[in-house]
């Protein structure tokens, strides 16, 4: 080596060794403007890392019918993203395969076409590098099985979100798997300023602080190499609230509710089917017209609102006359006529002429003259005064608050002092406005022997490890007498039965016995009762010689067909008791297979992850059913439909998922057919239809 080549190392060297010289004297001039001029600084900031906490938001609690299936729950969807600026984006990959991607776009989500979609993903890389977006919304609200269908769509299937640019958020939406199945009852949840979800209606308002459970909070630790979050104290899940909702016979209400009321081109309805010796609502239904679409939604619980009832207050009447002893034989004879003043009033009529009725025949063939006579009579309570009459409803607790959970529950406005005038209408059923559940209540009383229980929506709370039960309970232990009890029971049950009954020919059925009594109400505008607008009402229960279940409908304003309260609000009720009992709900043997073809066979998946197959074996002939092993069941490779026949619906939806595929299905009950059938190939994320059947 000469020596201008060893000069040459040596200056390399020198210059080396001064750039790492002066490169550490840099270093160490930071470390003293960081650790001693700009310590304060520096620690203040540490401190307010440290000091800081994040609110750790709990798990909403599930709402559940009575079977514990969901009614209202928190799934999780995903908006998908790209980020253009990613570290090694295939931005030469991307361009060439963008035509294919957006024709898979397009068609899984054609809100866009696929010239559409190529403007729109194209559009950032016609910016420079570092003004691409980094979160370009690609869509939102889909599932986790979308987003893994998204992931096989050309570019988007490359391995690792640095080379793509795809990723997704995460957002918890409160879901209904039913639909709109008693979505008002169940109500909903909105976003409050400080971001928090709670509920703004229905139960989920009614509960809130239940469902919502408790935050946690989490705090910045320091630890040896980095600053990690520390969960100082774990977020406490909501409680799942178990509701007394029967999704079957929701089903049944809903349907007859809503084919009525398109038959009469109803403004609104409302039904309601209470369980006689629990109390337990099964089924409430708020429909009314959509004014966009013209079909009906659910709407406004008017379930709980005041309203005029009509003559379904001649019963709540009636029961006070018996137990105040105004009338005792409901076979003596009443004298009616045309007309009836009293108070001064203008008279009152009755839509159809009578000499002479028995008090039985009063709610027969509901006589406003009747009724007015029984309850004004002189030798009564009420017509020296008028306000015994409300005193005596407060008495047996008409007028308590029902605390059942659903919000905007009101208590029936009846005057405290009324005029003569005033009690003469109120006793059939004008001049007071009285929420549908109440004389629903009220009725459920009479079947139930006077006893007056309390309707009630909510049973039980589940917890992690807490369960509590609410237990049946009663208003007033009794509001009357057996003996009038059954009185009562006789009179509703001529009302549909009797040869002149208001109801008789709409709501006999060969099979229920229903006992009820029709309303019908003018309703009010701006020039008073409108007489071409009416508010029709059938409140009763059956079967009528051992009530089981108690139901009140509500037909508001209908235009064609049902214009009378028997043909209109009176057929849902006995349609809602046939189907309950040609289904077996009615304590009766049933042979109901509704949408089950002759020929098909039923097939049961029998391993021990069907908890219901010997409950289907016990209803169904013992020889048709066909028991699958294991084997055949569930564990089936990825990319085959398993078999779900026989299955529940929520548990053929969950097995279906899990397999990656999306499910579409008609009817209710349990599966009686697949499309594709099982064991057949099929890409992911691809749809299997489901037709069901109450077996």
């Amino acid at each position: 080596m000469n020596q201008s080549n060893r000069t040459s190392i040596l200056l390399r060297y020198v210059a080396i060794s001064l750039a790492i010289l002066i490169f550490a004297g840099f270093i160490v001039v930071k470390m003293f403007h960081t650790t001693v001029v700009h310590a304060e600084k520096w620690n203040q900031k540490a401190a307010e890392t440290l000091k800081g906490s994040e609110v750790i938001v709990p798990r909403r609690g599930n709402i559940l019918a009575d079977d514990k299936s969901i009614l209202a729950t928190d799934l999780r969807y995903y908006t998908v993203r790209i980020d253009y600026r990613c570290e090694r984006f295939r931005e030469k990959t991307f361009r060439d395969t963008l035509p294919y991607l957006c024709d898979s776009l397009a068609k899984y989500y054609p809100f866009r076409t696929s010239a559409e979609w190529q403007a729109y993903l194209s559009r950032p890389l016609s910016k420079p590098v570092n003004e691409r977006p980094r979160a370009l919304k690609v869509v939102s609200n889909i599932t986790s099985s979308e987003y893994e269908r998204l992931r096989t769509f050309p570019f988007f299937s490359i391995q690792g979100r640095n080379k793509n640019g795809l990723f997704k958020e995460t957002v918890l939406r409160r879901s209904n798997p039913y639909g709109q199945m008693a979505k008002r009852s169940i109500g909903g949840v909105g976003e409050q300023q400080n971001g928090e979800k709670h509920g703004i209606s229905g139960l989920e308002m009614a509960f809130d602080s239940l469902l919502y459970g408790k935050p946690g909070v989490a705090k910045q630790i320091a630890f040896t190499r980095k600053i990690s979050t520390w969960v100082e104290q774990p977020a406490v899940s909501g409680y799942d609230i178990l509701t007394t909702i029967d999704v079957k016979m929701q089903d049944i209400v809903e349907n007859e509710l809503s084919r009525v009321l398109d038959t009469a081109d109803a403004d609104w309805g409302v039904a309601i089917l209470m369980e006689v010796a629990t109390g337990d609502i099964k089924a409430i239904s708020n429909l009314e017209k959509s004014p966009v679409s013209g079909n009906y939604i659910e709407g406004m619980n008017r379930a709980v609102l005041g309203f005029e009832p009509g003559s379904v207050m001649k019963p709540i009447s009636m029961l006070l006359a018996l137990e105040d002893g105004l009338v005792n034989n409901i076979e003596e004879s009443i004298s009616i006529g045309s007309s009836y003043t009293y108070g001064g009033g203008r008279p009152i009529t009755d839509s159809h002429y009578n000499a002479s009725l028995t008090v039985k025949g009063v709610i027969e063939q509901s006589s406003n003259i009747g009724m007015t006579k029984i309850i004004t009579n002189p030798a009564g309570q009420y017509h020296n005064n008028t306000a015994r009459f409300r005193e005596r409803l407060e008495e047996i607790g008409f007028l308590d608050p029902l605390n059942m959970g659903i919000a905007g529950e009101r208590i029936p406005n009846i005057e405290a002092k009324p005029s003569r005038i005033s009690l003469s209408r109120m006793c059939y059923g004008y001049a007071t406005e009285i929420p549908p559940i109440y004389t629903l209540a009220l009725y459920n009383a009479i079947a139930n022997g006077g006893r007056f229980v309390r309707p009630r929506l909510v049973k039980e709370l589940i917890g992690e490890d807490f369960d509590s039960v609410i237990p049946v309970s009663y208003i007033r232990d009794r509001i009357c007498s057996k003996k009038n009890a059954d009185k009562l029971i006789e009179m509703l049950t001529a009302v549909v039965w009797g040869d002149r009954g208001t109801a008789r020919h709409y709501v006999k059925d060969k099979n229920v016995k229903i006992a009820g009594k029709t309303g019908t109400c003018y309703m009010i505008d701006e020039h008073g009762y409108n007489k071409s607008k009416k508010r029709l009402s059938f409140c009763g229960f059956f079967p009528a010689e051992n009530p089981k279940y108690t139901c009140i409908v509500l037909t508001c304003n209908p235009r064609r067909n049902l214009m009378s309260a028997g043909s209109s609000s009176g057929q849902v009720v006995r349609s809602i008791a046939s189907k309950m009992f040609s289904r077996g709900m009615l304590d009766n043997i049933s042979d109901y297979k509704e949408g089950l073809a002759k020929e098909s066979v039923p097939v049961l998946y029998a391993s021990n992850k069907n908890k219901n197959h010997k409950k289907i074996k016990k209803e169904l002939n013992l020889s048709t059913v066909k028991e699958l092993s294991p084997e055949q069941g569930y564990e089936t490779p990825r990319g085959t439909v398993p078999m779900v026949v026989g299955l529940g619906m929520r548990e053929a939806i969950v097995a279906l998922e899990e397999s990656g595929y999306n499910v579409s299905f008609s009817g209710t009950g349990f599966v009686r057919a697949q499309t594709p059938k099982a064991g057949n190939h099929l890409a992911p994320g691809s749809y299997v239809n489901l037709s069901l059947t109450e077996f």
